[in-house]
Formats: structure tokens, sequence, C-alpha cells
């Protein structure tokens, strides 16, 4: 009997709890500079966070260090449901390979609350390049070795990977060009001044539509509903190719669990929303309501498959 009443009063305590929250301001922290992915998300749904529970949730910046330094700033945060992380698969699963020394193990400091979406990249170019297609591309850097240099939103990023991998498999001899976000990229392949970008696609929708940029193909291993007249990489080269960007919300591991459920619960209420559906799907973000356990899994099997891209591509990063 007193085992019963324990239990009931901590679930009607529990309950109260996720009811309050929040109760203050909520700062979700994006570990790269804005323009990218991650910004995107954040922002959108803070947006809608603030409007379903009348507190302000705020977007904050906190690029370095290939996502790590603003993954490392959350984990030390209070775990009270007030700091959360926008995390993406650079600093959620890239970096626990290619780094020894993080700071912070994603897999053990921080708990998963929900995907938010899912991308894939796409490879664009200066309006003024004179080539209009991968193969073009492929020829021209052929012919001038070391002379081409394809951006990347960081070291390790999946851009980075994809960029070192279309290497790889063409036989191509570029220059890596590593920013501290897709913002700065972004900034200077519109300006000529490096030749290729595989960016994430609602990063660069407004530019290719607009005629601000070219796109040459796409890194997911089908066509995207976004851009149907567009070639993957893989058809391009004949090789198989595929890495895309995700971006979730993450706390403190020490979160309490109610809090963590009153998230999931808001997050995928907005997810299912056909309007908020309808605006991420123009952008070519795929999204899809999931329980904190699949999204779990889903982190979880990311780690082993850019284990394997990584052993692949052999890179050696510090």
């Amino acid at each position: 009997m007193k085992n019963i009443l324990i239990g009931a009063l901590f679930f009607i305590s529990s309950l109260s709890f996720g009811q309050a929250y929040p109760n203050k301001p909520v700062t979700i922290v994006v570990t790269y500079a804005p323009g990218g992915l991650g910004d995107l998300l954040a922002r959108q749904l803070a947006e809608q966070l603030t409007v379903k529970t009348k507190q302000s949730f705020i977007v904050e910046n906190k690029p370095g260090a290939t996502g790590a330094l603003g993954t490392r700033f959350v984990t030390k945060a209070k775990a009270d449901g007030y700091t959360l992380l926008l995390g993406q698969t650079g600093e959620m699963v890239i970096n626990t390979i290619v780094s020894k020394d993080l700071g912070y193990d994603p897999y053990q400091d921080l708990k998963p609350i929900a995907l938010i979406g899912e991308v894939p990249l796409t490879l664009v170019a200066p309006l003024n390049s004179s080539y209009n297609s991968l193969p073009e591309f492929i020829k021209l850097a052929k012919s001038q070795p070391n002379k081409f240099t394809y951006a990347s939103s960081g070291t390790a990023t999946p851009g980075h990977l994809a960029g070192a991998s279309l290497a790889q498999l063409t036989g191509l001899e570029m220059a890596h060009a590593p920013y501290k976000g897709a913002g700065p990229a972004m900034t200077d392949i519109l300006g000529g001044h490096v030749n290729i970008f595989f960016a994430s696609t609602p990063s660069v929708v407004q530019f290719i539509e607009g005629n601000k940029l070219k796109a040459l193909a796409v890194s997911s291993p089908k066509r995207t509903n976004i851009f149907p007249q567009l070639h993957t990489v893989a058809e391009d080269i004949g090789k198989e190719f595929s890495f895309t960007l995700w971006g979730g919300v993450f706390a403190p591991s020490d979160t309490p669990e109610p809090i963590l459920q009153s998230l999931n619960t808001m997050i995928n209420q907005i997810l299912n929303d056909p309007q908020f559906k309808k605006q991420f799907e123009k952008e070519g973000i795929n999204i899809k309501p999931n329980t904190r356990e699949e999204f779990a899994q889903f982190h979880r099997s990311e780690l082993n498959n850019y284990k394997k891209s990584l052993q692949s591509l052999n890179l050696k990063i510090e």
C-alpha cells in the first residue's frame, strides 16, 4: 500500500511538473553560424513553440570547433529544460568518430527529444561558372588538378565528407575550404570564391529558384520532389553515393523525464500540423513525427553509417 501511494504521489507531482513547464524563456542552441539547416529548423520550431506555450523560445547561435563548442555548452547547462540543443549530424555523430577529446559524449551527456527534419545536400556552383552539370565539372576539374575548391560548413561535416567522397570516387584533386557554418560558405559560393558546395537543400532553394546559384546534383540516393529534374550524384558518377543532413532536439542528460516527454509531445503536435509540414516540404525538408525511442534508435544507427563512410575515405582529421 505504501509503495502504491508513493508511486501515485510521484505520478501526480511529475504530471504537475510537466504541466508547469515552461514558465520562463527557453534557449535553443544552434552550434553553427546563422544560415544553415539547424538554424532554419530551430527558428521555425522556436516560433511554433512560443505560440503553443505562450513562453519565449529563443535561438542562440554558438559556432565553433565543428559544432563542439555549442554542444559542450548545452551538456554543462542546468538540466531543467530551459537550455536545449538543436543537434545535427556533425556534432552529434561524426565528431565522436573523428575527435579524441570532444569534451562531451552525445550518447551519454545528452538525451534525444525529437527528430525535426532530414534533408539531402544539393551540390551548387557559382552562377558565372563555366560548368552546368556535375559531369561537366568533373571533366574540367580533372583537366586542371588542384585548381578547384569545394566548400563545407566545417571540417568533418556531412558536406565535407560528401566533397571528399566525390573527389575519391571520381579521382579529382580538389582543395577543401572549411567554414564556421553554412552562412559564411554560402557567401563565398555566391561570390564565386569557391567552386562547389554541398549545401543543405533548404538553404539554397531561394538562390537556385532566384537564378543566383547553379544546382549540379543532389546527394540523396533518389531524386528529390523539390528538384525532380536534378540528377543524383550517384546517377552522374555511376557509383553509390548518399549523404543527408538531419536536425533534432536534445537536452542535458539529467533533464527530468516529464519535461523530455512534454517537449516530445509538443514537437510532434507541431510536426503533425499540415501547414507546418507543407512549409517544410516546400523547402526540401522531410519531416515525420517520432517518439523519443525512435529518435534514439535513429541516432545510434547514424553512428554505424558514418563509421563506414569515414573508414572508406580514410580521412585524417585532427
